[in-house]
């Protein structure tokens, strides 16, 4: 009888754990695509970001160098067409 017991109670722990398996797997399906869905919102942010402050910099550069002559606001400082975001480092 007593091996009964301890089968059924080791049954039900099983199909429990089944039970919580499956709860974090469709969890973890969610997550992932709620951030697939979330990631061009946050790419449009980020984009909308970069534009605000590369507009300010260029609005602080005209005024910090309107005295300086053949100075040209905004234009490129590298040696090529193609466009090279600003790097910046946060200390």
């Amino acid at each position: 009888m007593l091996i009964f017991a301890t089968i059924g109670i080791s049954a039900f722990g099983f199909w429990r754990l089944g039970l919580g398996n499956a709860e974090r797997r469709e969890l973890a399906r969610e997550r992932a695509w709620s951030r697939i869905y979330l990631a061009p919102l946050l790419l449009a942010e980020a984009d909308r970001d970069a534009f605000r402050r590369d507009r300010a910099a260029l609005l602080r550069e005209k005024l910090l160098m309107k005295d300086v002559p053949d100075w040209e606001a905004g234009k490129s400082v590298y040696n090529t067409k193609r466009y090279t975001p600003n790097n910046f480092v946060v200390m």
